[in-house]
């Protein structure tokens, strides 16, 4: 029985001496640092020289959608197109199968690219559809900068007259 009280004494010992060794946590005064602040540049999108919400002619249209995008910030800095949404509003027209009468009505093309300008296959495509009153619509428009940062530019929306 005597080993067993020895034991039982060694146990608490144990337990207790331990944290008498442990590491006593050291105060540490955290270093102020300075925000830095940061405005993301003031960017432009065109096309051709046509900025956003212009009215253009069919003819117009036309040589603008084989024009690369191109965005530029205050200091004329070009950035380079990393993703852009691309969405063609045209018009035409739906037949209600039971009278026959037929209604005007629009339908919505989109996609994303990700180099400028559109795809062969789009702009013609929209070479052979396009007319009056419909829209060109560049949005989501991802640019990167030298140094690899990511902004969003500007969306241009063209309105065809």
């Amino acid at each position: 029985m005597l080993p067993l009280k020895n034991l039982g004494l060694i146990l608490v010992l144990l337990l207790f001496g331990s944290s008498l060794f442990a590491q006593t946590p050291r105060t540490v005064t955290p270093k102020t640092v300075a925000a830095k602040k940061y405005s993301p540049p003031k960017l432009t999108t065109l096309i051709g020289t046509t900025t956003d919400s212009a009215t253009v002619s069919v003819d117009e249209a036309l040589k603008l959608i084989a024009q690369p995008l191109r965005i530029f910030d205050d200091k004329k800095t070009a950035y380079a197109v990393a993703s852009y949404q691309f969405m063609y509003t045209r018009k035409g027209v739906t037949e209600d199968e039971g009278t026959g009468k037929v209604s005007p009505a629009t339908s919505i093309v989109d996609a994303m690219f990700k180099t400028t300008p559109l795809p062969e296959l789009w702009q013609k495509n929209i070479t052979e559809q396009l007319k009056s009153g419909e829209s060109l619509f560049f949005f989501d428009v991802v640019v990167k900068d030298n140094q690899g940062h990511l902004y969003f530019a500007p969306n241009l929306k063209l309105k065809i007259r």
